[in-house]
């Protein structure tokens, strides 16, 4: 094959699409094993606390694998159109495809998938993933090597430093600081656990509000991508613009959800202090405030017999000296 054979260019390097996130993947295994290894524990909890401590258990793991997991997600914001575009360089070829963009905090990815997916004696699905951990120019120029589809690469040139959008800016900036007060919220959340175990509930609910705030001040900063004017992207006859996806709905939730269980934490234990603790089992000793009673006791008049206790005089202490 030549680099005018058939419609496609030669390109000598292989694609390697991106499939899914490894450090996706590793938080989740760890999550798993830190859930299974703390319900193994249920069994040697007696009584209505067992249904309490499993409740316990998977809401915090839940919300501290939500608040972990946001930081690698690619789905904040994303865009979707079906659209006939030009497939590749040099090519007057076009294609019918399903085309994507997923907005993540530390980069976007972007997909293609051709309806049906093999036109031209090719396979068109393609999920490439670029970072901004510095610069995107990089990982853009190796795009260009690989021969990634047009749309692909019309995309990710949107956010090279060089598009008059000026996406790149705003959106790394955004996901920077959404990133930053996401690990605030998982101190803040990893403290509420240490205080659940502490007699201090009150502290503990306070925390659990804490990190509700924080995850609604990435919220903020991820949001101020919106309030820029917005770049259009235009393929083929369409057109399409970003809009929040599920990453952000569900930090959303989480946030809902750590206000709803902080407020009722700091309610009870207003209402209810005593038993807060005894349902937390921290601060009960039952042993402080009860009478100790030993029962009646009896003494063995054998060891007592011939034992008499005598004054020492100074006499006595003379005359043996």
């Amino acid at each position: 094959m030549t680099f005018y054979d058939d419609i496609y260019p030669f390109y000598p390097l292989q694609r390697t699409s991106f499939i899914f996130s490894g450090c996706l993947l590793t938080i989740i295994l760890v999550f798993l094993v830190l859930a299974v290894s703390l319900l193994l524990i249920l069994p040697g909890i007696r009584g209505k606390s067992r249904l309490f401590w499993m409740i316990r258990i998977i809401i915090s793991l839940f919300i501290g694998v939500v608040i972990v997991a946001l930081n690698f997600t690619n789905d904040w914001a994303e865009a979707r159109i079906t659209t006939n575009a030009t497939y590749k360089s040099f090519s007057n070829a076009v294609v019918n495809a399903d085309i994507g963009l997923h907005v993540g905090l530390y980069g976007i990815n972007v997909t293609l998938k051709g309806n049906p997916v093999v036109q031209f004696n090719e396979t068109i699905d393609y999920n490439e993933m670029f970072n901004w951990h510095d610069t995107i120019e990089e990982e853009y120029e190796e795009a260009l090597e690989k021969g990634l589809p047009n749309p692909i690469l019309y995309i990710a040139e949107k956010f090279t430093r060089g598009s008059p959008c000026g996406l790149i800016f705003q959106y790394r900036y955004s996901g920077r600081y959404a990133s930053a007060t996401l690990w605030t919220a998982f101190c803040c959340w990893m403290l509420t656990n240490i205080l659940f175990s502490m007699p201090v509930i009150l502290y503990a609910g306070y925390m659990m509000m804490a990190t509700a705030a924080f995850i609604f001040f990435s919220m903020a900063s991820f949001s101020t991508i919106m309030n820029v004017p917005q770049c259009v992207f235009s393929i083929g006859t369409d057109s399409f613009e970003t809009e929040y996806s599920h990453s952000f709905w569900l930090a959303l939730a989480t946030g809902v959800l750590c206000t709803l269980i902080g407020i009722l934490v700091v309610m009870l234990n207003f209402l209810i202090p005593e038993k807060m603790k005894e349902a937390f089992s921290v601060g009960v000793d039952s042993y402080e405030d009860e009478d100790v009673s030993y029962g009646q006791g009896y003494l063995n008049s054998v060891f007592l017999d011939g034992v008499t206790i005598s004054p020492l005089t100074s006499k006595g202490t003379a005359e043996h000296i």
